[in-house]
């Protein structure tokens, strides 16, 4: 089984060890790290939306001819919590094998110390966030 790829596991560490009163100042500082979609893909063709996020948040997954895994999100800026989780994955997956995506757990957040940070439903909107991605690489591997 592989093992949850390496940066995504110094960051669930870096959380999971930080005081309970920093957790969502660390948090938000991922909002800013999601990239802008690219040139033509800003009518979010072929993303899936994520109902179970309060605002308009879109994804896509797309597992490249080398087997690594590239992540498209679409998220407003007035939900600097839920661009925060997609922020977390586009760093903590970037480079990563579809199997290494595939092993990340579904509590991550949980593992990360952000279930005392923040809401069950903004943790449920992320965990939604992570199967959907795992979901999309599962069926392009078939």
């Amino acid at each position: 089984m592989a093992d949850m790829p390496a940066r995504l596991a110094e960051i669930v560490d870096e959380f999971a060890a930080a005081p309970r009163d920093l957790v969502l100042e660390m948090l938000l500082e991922y909002a800013d790290v999601i990239p802008a979609l690219p040139e033509g893909a800003a009518e979010r063709e072929g993303m899936e939306q994520v109902p179970e996020c309060q605002t308009a948040f879109f994804l896509r997954a797309r597992v490249t001819p080398e087997g690594t895994v590239e992540t498209l999100f679409d998220c407003p800026p007035e939900a600097p919590t839920t661009r925060a989780f997609a922020g977390i994955l586009a760093e903590g997956l970037a480079g990563a094998s579809a199997e290494q995506v595939l092993a990340v757990p579904d509590d991550l957040y949980q593992r990360m110390g952000l279930a005392q940070a923040i809401s069950p439903l903004r943790i449920r909107g992320g965990t939604a966030i992570l199967g959907r991605l795992k979901r999309q690489i599962r069926e392009q591997l078939g």
